[in-house]
């Protein structure tokens, strides 16, 4: 803008010189030149005005253009502080974004995991139950072939009866001959016998036994020591030790309920007070060499009305390797017992959910694969070829309430255990049926324990450590 300013004062500058000149020579010119000159001098002001007036409009089209500019770097300033704005909202939303797709991948591992763990187990509930139905159909089997023998066992005592039946019949009527003849006797002579005759034995019919030979003496036997008609069989048949069936509520070899006040004594005791993932003990140092035998025992105290993870131990192989944990449980009050992941038995401990002391004590041996269950001295459970020669490898981690999908973590509240323990134990062998009874009364702990409560160290939580005389002291 300012250099059409210094044109127009330059333009001046020449102009007015010229002018004042031509001016001084029309004075001394004659009246008749001065016209032509004042008619270009018009000319020559109209030309200045019309200059003026074009360089004005000039001048304002270029001040317009420079308001214009402004506006536009104003503009694009603000268009800049827009788009950095826009840059960290995204640069924001992408870090979020990557954060949430961390978390939704390990999320995803987490539950293509346990999809493998539940297949693995469904496979395995699978198998159970098939070779569940195979040992029903053979007991099935067995008991057509027993009810097959007792109804021609019952066919032949039905067949014996009979046959002593009519011999009851000719005994009675030969004795009636006996008696005939005696008083034939009488009549004849009192205590005399007739020449040439001897005491009348009764005949015996072709075919069957006399009422003097062993063959009958035994059949009378047996009919006096077979049960009543209409009583159910007995069945005789011998359980070896540790397989036989546990006996019902009504059985005379049942052992009374123990109170919980008798039992004192019992070390110390872990209170479990809700379902956080942060509720754990740790059983330090763990398994120091691998377990071809394992007895757990313990007593418990449920606080709640599902059975949580009572232990868990877990390797870098497997987080499976020993479990005893009711989640994933079909029946109410069962547990699942866990070797060597997907391999597990379903074990009943339904008296657990009564808010009461119990003891419970869990067996197995890896010879023939055997296990046991015993709640306060009682065999509830029992089997065989679980983990048939397997071995529980040492070097991992050991955790009470809590069931680990990996090492040492990956805690899951509704997994977790609710309650108290106390007394709690491990042996790595198995205990007999009378060390069992001793543990559960209070009266002697076996010898040889490599892991109990003492052991047991906890991180954060609300998990309490207390020591009580006797159990019904005990939170």
């Amino acid at each position: 803008m300012g250099c059409p300013r210094r044109k127009t004062l330059c333009f001046f500058l020449i102009f007015a010189p010229v002018y004042l000149h031509g001016a001084l020579s029309q004075e001394a010119s004659p009246a008749g030149q001065r016209k032509p000159f004042f008619e270009r001098l018009r000319r020559l002001e109209e030309q200045f005005r019309r200059f003026q007036e074009v360089t004005l409009t000039h001048l304002q089209g270029l001040a317009s253009n420079y308001n214009l500019s402004y506006n536009i770097d104003t503009r694009f300033q603000s268009l800049a502080q827009d788009t950095q704005a826009v840059a960290l909202a995204v640069n924001q939303s992408q870090a979020t974004l990557q954060s949430d797709l961390s978390h939704l991948k390990t999320w995803m591992q987490k539950t293509r995991r346990r999809s493998r763990k539940v297949d693995s187990r469904l496979l395995a509930l699978g198998a159970a139950l098939s070779e569940r139905d195979r040992q029903r159909t053979q007991e099935g089997k067995e008991r057509e072939a027993q009810r097959d023998a007792l109804s021609s066992l019952a066919l032949d005592l039905r067949a014996l009866q009979d046959a002593l039946a009519r011999l009851t019949h000719l005994v009675q009527g030969q004795g009636a001959r006996l008696a005939a003849l005696e008083g034939q006797l009488q009549v004849a002579g009192p205590g005399t016998v007739a020449p040439g005759l001897t005491p009348a034995q009764p005949p015996t019919l072709p075919g069957h036994p006399s009422p003097s030979s062993p063959r009958l003496q035994r059949g009378r036997q047996v009919l006096r020591a077979s049960p009543a008609t209409g009583d159910p069989p007995q069945d005789f048949a011998g359980h070896p030790q540790g397989t036989r069936a546990p006996p019902g509520p009504s059985s005379q070899w049942a052992w009374p309920p123990e109170s919980p006040g008798e039992t004192c004594d019992v070390g110390p005791v872990l209170v479990f007070p809700n379902a956080s993932t942060q509720n754990v003990a740790f059983l330090s140092p763990g398994f120091a060499s691998g377990l071809r035998a394992l007895s757990v025992c313990s007593w418990v105290r449920m606080a709640s009305g599902h059975l949580g993870t009572l232990l868990s131990y877990a390797t870098e192989e497997n987080d499976n390797k020993l479990v005893l944990h009711g989640r994933d449980s079909l029946v109410p009050g069962s547990v699942h017992f866990v070797i060597g992941d997907p391999a597990f038995r379903e074990l009943p401990l339904q008296p657990l959910l009564d808010g009461r002391w119990h003891h419970v004590c869990i067996i197995w041996t890896s010879t023939l694969g055997r296990y046991w269950v015993h709640v306060d001295r009682r065999l509830v459970a029992t089997g065989s070829r679980f983990r048939e020669g397997y071995e529980i490898p040492p070097g991992g981690s050991l955790v009470l309430g809590q069931e680990q999908d990996s090492m040492g973590g990956g805690f899951d509240s509704s997994e977790a255990f609710v309650g108290s323990m106390a007394g709690l134990a491990i042996w790595d062998r198995a205990l007999v049926p009378g060390e069992v009874a001793k543990l559960a009364t209070g009266r002697e702990v076996p010898g040889g324990a490599i892991l109990t409560l003492a052991d047991a160290q906890w991180v954060g939580g609300f998990v309490q450590r207390a020591n009580c005389s006797c159990l019904e002291l005990c939170p």
